[in-house]
């Protein structure tokens, strides 16, 4: 009698056999989008995880890092977009950052409709601190594939970005939400 030893399968979180994931078998190993939103889980989770030990939510981290650099602030929608969040969502978030003293709304003048949001000063020196753990993070990640690798990495999203376009609909999904 041979032995039929049941071939050794790779956990689901491991790196395919090739280049483009067929050796594995699974459709998804190679895949790009999947790779993409499963890098993006598995890097931020441990950010995401030093912003909550400070008692600070994801959500909020998302709002006033997005807010950071603006001057004027950005619109809700604009705001929204940014977090990968929708709408009402960022508004109630954004309600509760008011009340905190962090970020500011305001009516545009041209537009009622439009209500721009910008960082407070108390905001401005909050989202400081956790800017430094967020640079400090990217910094361990950096190392890891190198800075060439990184530019290259940074460039070619920014390209995927550009040409998926600026109109695609907010996905919520395990990679880009907070749970």
């Amino acid at each position: 009698m041979t032995d039929l030893a049941a071939p050794s399968r790779p956990s689901p979180g491991s790196p395919p056999e090739g280049a483009s994931g067929a050796a594995s078998g699974r459709f998804v190993d190679g895949y790009l989008l999947y790779l993409l939103a499963r890098a993006s889980s598995v890097a931020s989770a441990e950010f995401h995880e030093q912003v909550r030990a400070r008692g600070v939510p994801v959500a909020v981290w998302r709002i006033l890092a997005s807010l950071k650099g603006t001057g004027e602030g950005l619109t809700v929608g604009e705001l929204a977009k940014s977090c990968l969040a929708n709408q009402p969502a960022i508004s109630k978030t954004v309600d509760k950052l008011v009340a905190k003293g962090l970020v500011a709304r305001q009516a545009d003048e041209q537009d009622r409709r439009r209500v721009w949001v910008r960082l407070t000063p108390a905001g401005e020196a909050h989202v400081d601190e956790l800017i430094l753990e967020a640079q400090a993070h990217q910094a361990r990640l950096v190392e890891a594939i190198g800075e060439g690798e990184t530019e290259t990495l940074r460039r070619a999203l920014l390209r995927l970005i550009e040409r998926a376009g600026s109109g695609a609909p907010f996905v919520d999904f395990d990679g880009f939400s907070e749970k």
